[in-house]
């Protein structure tokens, strides 16, 4: 793609201009811009799905300020109610990310979903913008340049700021006249270009993770558009994009606590220390000798930063069962009978992206799924999911640091403060040398009556993330998981009580009168006390 360099220069002078652009509104001398009116030519997306599984592309304008200009392909997908007497309306589906293709998902949702809430909708999926089957960019980057940033070392500090400037460097390279479109507004607009094209006055909308933010966004952005909205592990939007990174390391220390409790209840099993403290002083050793010498864990050497991974932390038997491993393995021991050999590396460390994993570098995956193999493009660059998602984490807002010393300083201070993930969270990253957004982040003005949903224990959108989201969505009700562990709530964990309040919001489109707390029995049995 053809650079747009007086574009890129001239971004930080319209930024203002553009900072509360909406998808054009029709008036009564005004006809709707044509992308607003085109027809889905649906079609059956594969001989090997089902027939109710339909697929379509749109065009929609790369440049909203510019709808005569450019376009780029939306891939849409959709399976539509099979009670039309029960119909409420269409309902947008999206998984998270940034990054993450939601094609697949209306068919995965439509087996999962009561039959009382699936009647109401007709189920819709989307690749967003520059994802997958939409129109997909690339920043050229190899595998090595596909994390999302390590711990900070003072003496290798050169080479993380090198890898930083040379990511945002690629990308400007080989999609400079895109990657300034990739952004959670401009997705938001598509979103609305899918309403208007499918007949809706409004619409519907459960999102996941990242898709929390985009779905508040558009509640920003339409919020005469906005229907019944289920936000599903909650990104704060007064922490983008800088701040979900930081809230790990805020969030890390209540997690490790919690496991040092429940690991000294079983000091007999795991054999890690027979007080909190023992058992913290165990792992803070594991770290040191990891430093001193990488531990070889059947073949994979794991340093004192490979094994620092908050995330861990909210699983009680994850967190016990790898502790106990690595310390076998340090003092080259045998592993007890009953350990099995945890892939270490798969689990712990590095990779995990603003709202969780980087979809194409990452340990765990997000809620929701990618597509499956026989439905994914088959010209889709390998590094398509990084470099959207920098596009969105960097193309979003204006709180990045420009000056390289400030994130060496921050993460030295974090790291004394947050001693699990705090150099993790501040150290620099490609943002620091990205193009200035063309918009400003969203502010947060409108009321929104949706709904927010969050697990006490989520280790990529963290408890006080949720809760953030919801303070920051006037109007909202919030459902809080006690006991509830992992990311994602709503159809993730069958066993969550949450299910029956969304479930009722979703059929009846009536929000609890007030929040709700609810306890969710616990995969990992809690600490006393």
């Amino acid at each position: 793609m053809k650079r747009l360099a007086p574009l890129l220069a001239t971004a930080g002078l319209i930024a203002t201009t553009l900072s509360q652009l909406a998808v054009p509104q029709a008036s009564a001398d005004q006809p709707a811009p044509g992308y607003m009116s085109q027809k889905p030519a649906w079609h059956r997306c594969s001989a090997e799905r089902p027939a109710t599984y339909e697929c379509a592309t749109l065009k929609v304008p790369l440049d909203y300020e510019r709808p005569q200009g450019p376009t780029i392909d939306l891939a849409i997908s959709r399976v539509k109610s099979g009670n039309p007497t029960k119909r409420h309306g269409v309902m947008l589906i999206n998984p998270g990310g940034p990054g993450t293709s939601g094609l697949y998902r209306p068919m995965r949702l439509s087996t999962e979903m009561p039959e009382d809430v699936r009647d109401r909708y007709d189920l819709i999926g989307f690749d967003p913008r520059g994802v997958g089957a939409s129109s997909p960019i690339t920043c050229g980057l190899d595998p090595t340049e596909k994390g999302t940033g390590g711990a900070y070392r003072p003496e290798r500090f050169a080479s993380d700021v090198a890898w930083a400037r040379g990511i945002a460097a690629k990308c400007r390279e080989k999609a400079g006249d895109v990657l300034p479109y990739i952004t959670t507004r401009n997705t938001a607009r598509d979103m609305d270009v899918i309403r208007a094209v499918l007949g809706e006055r409004k619409i519907s909308y459960l999102g996941y993770s990242y898709g929390t933010y985009l779905g508040t966004v558009y509640s920003q952005m339409f919020p005469q558009r906005t229907d019944r909205f289920v936000l599903d592990s909650g990104v704060d939007p007064h922490r983008i994009w800088r701040g979900m990174y930081q809230v790990w390391a805020t969030s890390a220390g209540p997690a490790f606590e919690r496991w040092t409790r429940w690991a000294a209840e079983r000091s007999a099993e795991y054999g890690l220390g027979a007080t909190p403290e023992a058992v913290s002083d165990t792992f803070w050793a594991l770290v040191a000798r990891a430093d001193r010498e990488p531990i070889d864990y059947f073949g994979q050497k794991l340093t004192g930063d490979d094994i620092r991974d908050p995330a861990v932390f909210y699983s009680p038997v994850e967190a016990s069962t790898i502790t106990r491993s690595l310390k076998a393995a340090a003092e080259r021991a045998p592993l007890p009978t009953d350990a099995g050999v945890p892939d270490v590396k798969r689990l712990l460390a590095g990779g995990r992206g603003a709202t969780g994993p980087a979809p194409d570098t990452a340990a765990a995956p997000a809620p929701g799924d990618a597509p499956a193999p026989e439905d994914a493009p088959e010209d889709v660059p390998a590094d398509n999911g990084t470099a959207v998602y920098w596009s969105v984490v960097c193309g979003d807002t204006e709180n990045w640091p420009r000056d390289p010393e400030q994130y060496a300083r921050d993460a030295v201070q974090d790291k004394v403060k947050y001693p699990l993930y705090g150099d993790f969270a501040s150290n620099i990253k490609p943002c620091a040398f990205w193009q200035p957004p063309l918009e400003a982040a969203t502010p947060i003005r409108h009321p929104a009556k949706v709904l927010t949903v969050q697990n006490e224990w989520d280790p990529m959108t963290p408890l006080s993330s949720g809760q953030g989201l919801h303070r920051a969505l006037k109007g909202s009700r919030m459902v809080v998981a006690k006991g509830g562990q992992g990311h994602g709530v709503y159809l993730i964990d069958g066993t969550s009580c949450a299910d029956e309040t969304v479930n009722t919001y979703l059929t009846t489109g009536r929000l609890p009168a007030r929040d709700v707390t609810c306890r969710t029995p616990a995969r990992d049995q809690e600490p006393k006390g």
